[in-house]
């Protein structure tokens, strides 16, 4: 690029310090009022950017790569999943794709925890029912959950977060187990008390809690399928702080209704920010709006990390968080 400022256009609302260091380092073009946007305006952005700084709610499928100008050279995504970027026809078209995969680390492990708390000792519905004026106070028998200590935990995609959220369970007493596309060194092994499953399926019939902490792509889009969800006990319990493409929701649902399941914290959903009727009907389940890296200092980080990759692109150099292939 020459020595004029980068174009960069920000599809979304970003924190104020971001903003302002844009406005300092780029010609920046940002999203005042935080409106998603539409399909035009996508198009009109890779038109006349170097730069696109996208999100989540954005779908830069095919169709919007097509109408790229020449001049795009550089998305660097706001967030860890690119599920939402066509990569193939991204690098197809000589561009180049960066993330943040280390700024939310400890913030959505901290979600994945807090839903593993707070499905098996019930707190949502003992809040609901402390709110309601219907408490009569303690008894032996009332709201009664389950323990963390001594159950075992499938992670799936034992990643960045995978093993943050490894690391709070073992502190809770949890047994470690794992499914990965790689087995992880005997030395984190050892580190984390987990033990490698290569078959998903086996891990599945054994545990008392899944998380799951894999990127979507094609390879993992129904990854618990009806079948596979069909595999957990009927005392287990799921948890999903990553896509939720990557589960069956509608089988899903249907299980836990039937109490095929015994109950699930779902921070991600199939078609948000729709949700599920029958899934909000369900008492067996604690649902959050996508709140795992929802932290001031997480947004931040992600933010800089986004500046260091335009930064250090527009200089000539390769960007530190480029996206090579997404991995389970």
């Amino acid at each position: 690029m020459s020595n004029r400022k980068p174009v960069v256009v920000v599809t979304r609302k970003l924190p104020e310090p971001i903003e302002t260091r844009m406005r300092e380092l780029f010609d920046v073009h940002l999203n005042a009022d935080d409106h998603p946007f539409d399909r035009s305006e996508l198009i009109e952005a890779v038109r006349t950017a170097d730069v696109l700084v996208p999100t989540v709610t954005d779908r830069i499928d095919a169709g919007v790569l097509s109408q790229s100008g020449p001049a795009l050279r550089l998305i660097a995504n706001f967030g860890v999943g690119v599920d939402h970027i066509d990569l193939a026809s991204a690098r197809m078209r000589g561009i180049t794709v960066t993330n943040t995969p280390d700024a939310l680390t400890e913030d959505t492990a901290d979600i994945a925890i807090a839903l593993i708390l707070a499905v098996p000792r019930r707190l949502q519905a003992g809040a609901k029912l402390l709110r309601s004026g219907e408490w009569s106070g303690w008894s032996p028998t009332g709201m009664l959950g389950h323990r963390l200590s001594g159950k075992r935990l499938g992670v799936i995609g034992m990643g960045r977060i995978g093993q943050a959220v490894a690391r709070r369970a073992k502190a809770f007493g949890m047994v470690i187990h794992y499914h990965n596309r790689r087995r992880l060194s005997p030395e984190v092994e050892a580190d984390l008390g987990a033990t490698y499953w290569e078959s998903l399926d086996q891990m599945l019939a054994r545990m008392d809690v899944v998380t799951l902490h894999c990127p979507h792509t094609p390879a993992t889009f129904h990854l618990l399928s009806a079948r596979r969800l069909a595999l957990l006990p009927r005392h287990a319990y799921l948890v999903n702080c990553a896509r939720g493409e990557i589960v069956d929701e509608a089988a899903l649902t249907r299980m836990l209704a039937r109490g095929d399941l015994a109950g699930a914290g779902l921070d991600v959903f199939t078609r948000e920010p729709e949700i599920n009727p029958a899934l909000l009907a369900l008492e067996n389940v604690v649902l959050l709006p996508h709140l795992a890296s929802a932290t001031h200092e997480g947004r931040i980080d992600m933010g800089e990390a986004v500046l260091v990759n335009i930064k250090i692109f527009t200089a000539g150099h390769p960007p530190p968080d480029r996206v090579v292939a997404a991995m389970l």
